[in-house]
């Protein structure tokens, strides 16, 4: 089954949400902001992918960062913690399927993935 990562009121992950279910496509959510994200979690998700990528530095929460939080933000090892603190930081939806994972909402791209 397909894990889907993000935040339920954004309004890409609503988009993310319709397409899921107009295609029939059962997914299980883990809501970073009710649930957290652990350390575990985010380094599993580095392997696949480098952390600029997986923080959402376009959000309003990124933008309200410090210089020196922002500076945190380029390496794994000081940015980790200040993702599971910030949660709106990270990149979504994370969509992880067998062994891949899917960052953002690109409805060509999980088209093809996902059916």
């Amino acid at each position: 089954m397909i894990k889907v990562y993000g935040i339920k009121n954004c309004d890409t992950m609503k988009k993310s949400f319709d397409w899921l279910n107009t295609n029939h496509i059962e997914f299980e959510f883990h809501d970073y902001k009710k649930l957290g994200v652990d350390q575990n979690t985010l380094q599993h998700l580095l392997k696949q992918c480098t952390i600029q990528t997986l923080i959402n530095t376009k959000g309003i929460t990124y933008k309200k960062l410090s210089e020196d939080e922002k500076v945190q933000c380029q390496k794994a090892s000081t940015a980790l913690p200040l993702l599971q603190e910030k949660t709106s930081m990270i990149k979504r939806p994370i969509l992880q399927l067998e062994g891949e994972i899917l960052l953002g909402f690109d409805p060509v791209l999980w088209a093809k993935k996902i059916k």
